[in-house]
């Protein structure tokens, strides 16, 4: 049974959650885009802590990210880490209660980062966007220190947690995303955090899994 997540900073309402996805799933998606092309979900793990690290092209990346690894798929709720302004009024109460929360992207020191440490510790399915923003550029961005901070902090709590970071290419074309585009989303083989976590130095193997996942990233950017 997994651990009890202390905070009660967001929670996946049931009744919101089976509302709203199939809604997404079955009519908004396939009705708005033209083809939505899902390339590795044998690659994303049924159980224990995961973080999928999706690039950020788009609004309708919130959604295509439960079309393509949430319950449909995996079985798994998503927690989604959010920047702080966007938890606020009415858009803030559903993104909490559909499993969201807010740290400070601006400064992601480690106490910022704990609720995300107690998913990750309870065994949850997180979705972080690494590159701190939406770019619509084309390129991937350089990846921001706050996830493999976090993912480090929780596998160095509980030694043989077993943590794995998965990255995702979610790519639009046009680029700019409208009705009838294609989407094309590519998902890779996790990377396993202990691997990393065997350093005497935490600024050291924090920075070597950033570059990590950041070429993974490119690599599946290119190839899809």
């Amino acid at each position: 049974m997994p651990a009890k997540v202390a905070s009660n900073t967001s929670r996946v309402s049931p009744w919101l959650t089976s509302l709203l996805y199939p809604l997404g799933h079955y009519v908004v998606l396939p009705s708005y885009f033209g083809k939505i092309h899902i390339a590795g979900q044998e690659n994303l793990p049924k159980d224990g802590p995961v973080i999928l690290a999706p690039t950020h092209r788009s609004r309708w990346d919130a959604l295509m990210m439960p079309y393509s690894t949430g319950q449909k798929v995996t079985g798994r709720d998503l927690r989604f880490m959010v920047t702080a302004d966007e938890v606020k009024g009415l858009q803030g109460w559903f993104i909490r209660h559909l499993g969201g929360f807010a740290v400070d992207i601006r400064h992601p020191a480690i106490s910022s980062l704990r609720y995300g440490v107690e998913l990750l510790i309870a065994k949850e399915m997180l979705v972080i966007f690494p590159e701190g923003g939406i770019f619509q550029d084309g390129e991937v961005h350089p990846i921001k220190p706050g996830l493999a901070r976090l993912a480090l902090q929780a596998e160095s709590s509980v030694p043989g947690l077993g943590v794995k970071i998965v990255p995702m290419s979610i790519r639009y074309r046009p680029r700019v995303p409208r009705w009838g585009s294609e989407v094309k989303i590519a998902i890779g083989s996790p990377l396993l955090v202990m691997d990393y976590a065997k350093s005497a130095s935490s600024k050291k193997e924090a920075r070597l899994l950033t570059a990590d996942l950041e070429m993974a990233l490119k690599h599946l950017d290119e190839s899809s």
